[in-house]
Formats: structure tokens, C-alpha cells, sequence
């Protein structure tokens, strides 16, 4: 192991990967920590020993796909192992770090152990990964993903400007994404259930009353400009009624919303497809420079 490896790594920051990186291979020397090996052992344990974190940002797992997950299990095993911690409030069992979903299948399978890797991380560092494990991998949806980078702030501090470098986000992502904290729980619903896209959600904040809106929205399968639209005339003092009967939003296939939902998930920012017969349309609205910047700034990255 090089010198750069023994040293005591940095604690926030890193990433999932970078701290799998540390113990990947069964059997590897344990990084050090203050001159000391941090616990780090390889071995199959119990299922039932293994507790979900509470500090899990993701609540929601595709049924469906931790079906297929645990298929596959059942015939090739579980391939790669997953990270976890001692329980801190109950002796002899463990906490996951990292790896629920294989968890989930491998109980769905009727697996009886599970290959971990155990680690003594603290509760900022459990919290964390969490998040980023989450967030590069594109798994949480945005209220947990909202969630989540509150409750780094609340509980531990973190500035936006940090929590942007944790997890690979611009500033303002990690900005436009908090606001969805401002909806009550029952208009979260909504976009934590797929139903409306992270961008319907900050268009309806515009509105006197949001919650109304976003359900209007979704009942209606209004796009996010139609929601910009109805937020303006009810701020003026019309009402979100008003635009039904004057411009119908045009039916779009559930493969453009779902794109235009993941672009607006990945921008931060409202995002529009129009199709037509000679092309198409991509308009991503931004509300200052800042934004206009950053969306500049990705589209002009080095590959």
C-alpha cells in the first residue's frame, strides 16, 4: 500500500466510492486512521442481524425491480458486498452504510447471509454517504433528495456551498432543490410519488396557494409552462382556473415527460420539449444569471 493510502483520509466528501475504494478487495489491509487500522472486516453475516439506517435518505424502492434483483440472486448470489456499520444502540447487530436494495433482494431471494463489509464510520460520515450514494446514482427522488440535504444542514451544518461539493451539484441545484421544502407534506405527495416532476413543484411555489395547483396539475397532466402560466395569472390576481379554457396544454408521450423530468431533476431547472413535424423545441427557462451561467457552464464542459 502506497504511503498516499496510509494516510488519514479526509472524512467528509469523498464519496461512496472513494471510501469503497478503501476496502474493496476481501482481505485488504484496513485504511488507518490517527496511526491506527479502522475496523474493517469482510465476512457473511446474518440477515436478520442487518438493520436498515434510519438515516437512509431514500423511503421509496421499485417493487418490481427488487424482484427482478432478487431473481438474479437467486442464481449467481450476491456478487458484490455491501457496507456496514456496528449498531450503535443494540450489541451484535449492524447498521447498512451502503447497499439496502441488495439487502432487500437478498431477503426477497431467501438468502439467510449476505456478504458485508463491516465499518466504523460516525454518524455525519453514515448520513453522508447516504446522500451522495444516493444522489450518483440518480435514486432518490427529489423531496427525499430535498430531504436529505436539510437535514446535513440542520443537524450538522452544512453550507450549501459544501453540500455542493459533497455530492457533485452546482450551488444552485442544491438551492432549487431545498425550495421544494417550502410545499406542505400533501403537495409533496405528488412529486414524491412521481406524479409531477420537481419542476412542476418550484413553478407552483409561485402561486398564492401551491398545493391547489399541483394538484390541479397533476389531475389535469399540465406541463410545467402551463403551471408557470396559472401561477402568473393567480399572482395578478385571476385564477389558476383561467388558462383551461384558453390553451389546453398539448398531450405529450410519457417518454418526453419523463425525459423533460430527468433533465429538470438534473439541471435544476424547468425544461420544456416540444415536438413538431419539422423538429423540435428544448427550452430550459432560468429566472437570472446565475442560472443562465451554470446552464451555460455544463453545456460548454469539456467532454
Amino acid at each position: 500500500m502506497s504511503d498516499e493510502a496510509k494516510s488519514k483520509p479526509s472524512r467528509l466528501g469523498r464519496g461512496l466510492s472513494a471510501l469503497m475504494g478503501e476496502i474493496d478487495a476481501v482481505g485488504a489491509v484496513p485504511a488507518t486512521e490517527g496511526g491506527k487500522p479502522r475496523a474493517t472486516v469482510s465476512n457473511e453475516i446474518d440477515i436478520e442481524l442487518i438493520r436498515r439506517n434510519p438515516a437512509q435518505p431514500r423511503r421509496s424502492f421499485d417493487e418490481a425491480a427488487l424482484n427482478e434483483l432478487a431473481d438474479s440472486l437467486k442464481s449467481k448470489g450476491v456478487l458484490q458486498a455491501i457496507l456496514v456499520r456496528p449498531d450503535p444502540k443494540d450489541s451484535g447487530k449492524y447498521q447498512i452504510i451502503a447497499g439496502e436494495r441488495r439487502w432487500r433482494a437478498a431477503k426477497l431471494a431467501g438468502l439467510k447471509s449476505i456478504p458485508a463489509l463491516v465499518r466504523d464510520i460516525d454518524e455525519l460520515e453514515l448520513l453522508e454517504i447516504g446522500i451522495i450514494e444516493n444522489v450518483q446514482r440518480a435514486d432518490l427522488n427529489p423531496i427525499e433528495e430535498a430531504e436529505a440535504y436539510e437535514a446535513l444542514m440542520k443537524r450538522f451544518g452544512r453550507t450549501q456551498d459544501s453540500l455542493a461539493s459533497s455530492v457533485g451539484k452546482s450551488r444552485v441545484h442544491i438551492a432549487n432543490t431545498l425550495r421544494l421544502l417550502q410545499l406542505p407534506e400533501s403537495a409533496r405527495a405528488f412529486v414524491r410519488e412521481g406524479k409531477l416532476s420537481a419542476g412542476h413543484a418550484r413553478a407552483a411555489l409561485g402561486a398564492p396557494d401551491p398545493e391547489a395547483l399541483i394538484r390541479m396539475a397533476a389531475e389535469k397532466g399540465l406541463s410545467v409552462r402551463d403551471v408557470e402560466a396559472r401561477a402568473k395569472d393567480a399572482r395578478e390576481g385571476g385564477s389558476i382556473e383561467t388558462k383551461s379554457a384558453k390553451s389546453p396544454a398539448p398531450e405529450k408521450d410519457v417518454d418526453t415527460e419523463a425525459l423533460e423530468a430527468d433533465l429538470t431533476r438534473t439541471l435544476g431547472l424547468a425544461v420544456d420539449i416540444r415536438h413538431g413535424k419539422d423538429g423540435g423545441e428544448l427550452r430550459i427557462r432560468y429566472r437570472d444569471l446565475e442560472q443562465l451561467d451554470d446552464v451555460c457552464r455544463r453545456l460548454t464542459a469539456k467532454r
